[in-house]
């Protein structure tokens, strides 16, 4: 199975399972969000321009490592990506999105609630994208269900977390719209920090700090603590209200 999605998934075969995911979010995001009562044409342009935030910033190295290229439009499409800064495009992305969630007036739990399912569609890719990779493998086993990978049969962690990550979308798309604001986004919160503290126990990669302590399992742990707190701090204030 792992073959075929190898040379399913042609270079960059990592990313195409990203891009599609992205792609089939935002429509599930914007199906939802006239339920979450937002306007659609603005979330739409918000969400285009978070993204489009996300892919300068976070490829600035590659787009001026390739500048010389610009008269020739194919060599800036395959800029090196290598250079991608994943992290400092979420720090861009993030930041544009503020700034225009404050310009258009958009209310935050309820923009949080709708790109929940974005969120959740991004997490499906991005498992897609580690077993075409080989990427975020699990540790040897015996199990039936393993898969040859890196000289060793392992756990096939790829798949839980598809697994995991398709579960998390199926719940938040079944539960209804009139709940909290907030909610929907919280739970996507705790679903997924439940379903990493659940694939790290098999992951043979894991970052480890402490003697052996897996630093997402951590990082899932404190998540979760902080969104059944901030959760119930918001269920209680509307009581109050």
């Amino acid at each position: 199975m792992l073959t075929f999605l190898a040379s399913f998934f042609a270079p960059p075969r990592d990313l195409i399972p990203v891009v599609i995911a992205t792609w089939i979010g935002v429509t599930f995001a914007e199906k939802r969000a006239a339920r979450y009562n937002l306007k659609v044409e603005v979330f739409n342009n918000f969400v285009f321009y978070s993204i489009g935030a996300f892919l300068l910033v976070g490829g600035y190295k590659a787009i001026a490592f390739n500048l010389s290229a610009f008269p020739n439009i194919l060599r800036i499409i395959q800029i090196n990506i290598e250079l991608f800064d994943v992290w400092q495009g979420c720090a861009g992305a993030i930041i544009v999105a503020i700034l225009l969630g404050y310009r258009f007036k958009l209310p935050l739990w309820r923009t949080l609630d709708v790109l929940s399912f974005l969120f959740a569609s991004v997490a499906i890719g991005i498992g897609f994208s580690h077993l075409a990779s080989g990427s975020a493998f699990g540790k040897e086993t015996t199990l039936p269900w393993g898969i040859h990978l890196w000289g060793a049969k392992r756990h096939p962690t790829q798949i839980y977390e598809i697994t995991v990550s398709f579960l998390t979308l199926g719940l938040l798309w079944l539960q209804k719209t009139e709940l909290v604001p907030g909610t929907t986004f919280f739970k996507f919160i705790a679903f997924t920090s439940a379903g990493r503290l659940f694939i790290e126990a098999f992951r043979g990669d894991s970052i480890l700090i402490l003697n052996g302590v897996r630093l997402a399992q951590v990082i899932a742990w404190v998540a979760l603590a902080v969104t059944l707190f901030a959760s119930e701090s918001i269920h209680q204030r509307r009581k109050n209200q």
